[in-house]
């Protein structure tokens, strides 16, 4: 999301507004196709910012006698958006989700929303799933403090509050704003904690590995270019082998997202475990209620399984 917003303080700021493309009205909603185009015509995007995974863009007044400033332009990348800044020579630039549709041509539709500007230029929302959106004046204080800014106090007293699993309090934004599916599977396997492990069971040495971690993995992706460039991110496949240890990574589900973790390094501790899951999910790899429909000597519940199970569905060696 960063380098979504510094993309547009560097290409598409103080370019007037021409034309707006808000058809898609799942993106654009609760607002009507029309809207937005109506509410940022004859307007300039002014400043970006940007607080957790929700960029909010100032815009300048409409004309001559106009009240001092216009409404927040809201966007959210989603899981797989960028942002596509083309300037008034033609020239195109990117950022935000790495692209990963480069082996199939880019659609058309995959526009889901457009600003053109008057010097032929435009931005436009590139969103291959559909999970952005963009909307005006958007709630900014539901979130929680943005995860590049948030000191060790307030982290500490944030993430040890409550008895969710410490991956779920990590994604979950009113808390902590900015903190993805990928970010988290990489933090918690820097720090060398359970995605699993209660948020009031974390030790005081747990809670600062967890944090040392924050600060390595923003400012890591930052510099990188995504999520996607943490250590541990081509690992999380089945038959993945931890990059420290070697050991079988682990695959369930963690605050309803998919979840990998090293089998040996973040093993659950018996006093962390949660007694089902206060998000509602049950951690398991693939499985059905019993045991695995696949392999015969598959533990039923990988929190069951003893020491020396591994590989994907802890299959008994």
């Amino acid at each position: 999301m960063e380098t979504a917003r510094r993309l547009i303080t560097d290409q598409a700021l103080y370019r007037r507004i021409a034309d707006v493309d808000d058809s898609d009205s799942y993106v654009v909603r609760p607002h009507s196709p029309g809207e937005l185009r109506s509410a940022l015509t004859g307007r300039s995007l002014t400043a970006a910012h940007r607080r957790g995974k929700t960029i909010w863009l100032e815009t300048s007044p409409a004309g001559a006698g106009a009240a001092p400033g216009g409404p927040e332009l809201g966007i959210h990348l989603g899981m797989s958006g960028r942002i596509v800044v083309t300037a008034p020579d033609g020239t195109v630039t990117e950022g935000g989700d790495p692209y990963r549709y480069d082996a199939r041509p880019r659609k058309s539709l995959w526009s889901r929303f457009t600003i053109v500007f008057a010097d032929g230029g435009s931005l436009v929302l590139l969103d291959p799933r559909r999970l952005g959106r963009v909307r005006l004046n958007p709630n900014i204080d539901a979130l929680g403090p943005d995860a590049t800014k948030i000191t060790p106090a307030e982290f500490s007293a944030l993430i040890t509050k409550g008895t969710i699993a410490v991956k779920a309090r990590l994604l979950d934004q009113s808390k902590i704003a900015g903190i993805g599916n990928l970010l988290a599977d990489e933090i918690l396997w820097q720090a060398r904690v359970s995605p699993l492990a209660r948020v009031d069971s974390l030790s005081s040495a747990q809670v600062k590995r967890l944090y040392r971690a924050l600060r390595s993995v923003l400012e890591s992706a930052i510099a990188k270019g995504g999520a996607h460039t943490g250590d541990v991110i081509a690992a999380r496949h089945p038959g993945g082998t931890c990059p420290r240890d070697g050991a079988p990574m682990v695959h369930g589900t963690v605050g309803g997202r998919s979840t990998w973790w090293c089998s040996r390094e973040q093993a659950l501790r018996p006093e962390q475990r949660l007694g089902g899951q206060p998000d509602g999910s049950r951690p398991g790899l693939r499985r059905l209620p019993g045991r695995c429909r696949r392999h015969a000597g598959c533990a039923p519940d990988p929190l069951l399984a003893r020491p020396g199970w591994s590989g994907t569905h802890w299959r008994e060696p």
